[in-house]
């Protein structure tokens, strides 16, 4: 930024030397450096406005994450995105990947309308999923296993592009004294 400037300034000063006098091109230099420092002056107020934005969707963040998930919604939720494999414990080596494929299905569907506490319990769905899956890995046929890395990788794709969409809304979205 500081190269630029003074790459401004010092154009600026060659392109009005030709036709003017050193008292000019000063006050032409002046001129551009007051509206430099206006501009950086304005660029640093929206820094300040999103630091703060930012500090906010932080904490509102943290305070969700605090709070434990419901066990009886945690179940709902299980039984909506796993359907038959709802039960962790009959998941087996032979329809791992099923039921990996079948929780992607699900995830796909329904994650456009889902608010961030949604996205925690599939969050914690996931976990008790891989979490089955380290307890048979040893027994899962390589085939499944590239596939459910495949679909492991896309959830957490598709979850983080929701956290990078809800903290540019939390960014964006200025209230009027931030202005």
């Amino acid at each position: 930024m500081l190269f630029r400037t003074n790459l401004l300034l010092a154009s600026l000063v060659w392109l009005t030397a030709c036709d003017s006098t050193p008292r000019e091109r000063q006050e032409i230099v002046r001129q551009e450096a007051r509206k430099l420092d206006t501009l950086a002056d304005k660029a640093a107020v929206k820094l300040r406005a999103a630091g703060r934005r930012t500090m906010q969707y932080d904490s509102a963040a943290r305070v969700r994450k605090s709070q434990p998930l419901g066990k009886a919604a945690e179940a709902s939720f299980t039984k909506e995105l796993l359907g038959t494999y709802s039960d962790f414990q009959s998941i087996n080596p032979d329809n791992v990947a099923a039921a990996y494929t079948q929780f992607m299905r699900q995830v796909r569907a329904k994650r456009r309308t889902w608010t961030q506490r949604d996205w925690d319990y599939a969050d914690a769905i996931y976990k008790h999923l891989n979490e089955r899956r380290r307890a048979i890995r040893l027994d899962i046929r390589a085939s499944d296993d590239v596939r459910i890395k495949s679909l492991q990788a896309e959830y957490l794709a598709l979850e983080n592009g929701r956290d990078l969409k809800d903290y540019g809304q939390a960014i964006g979205n200025k209230p009027a004294a931030d202005r």
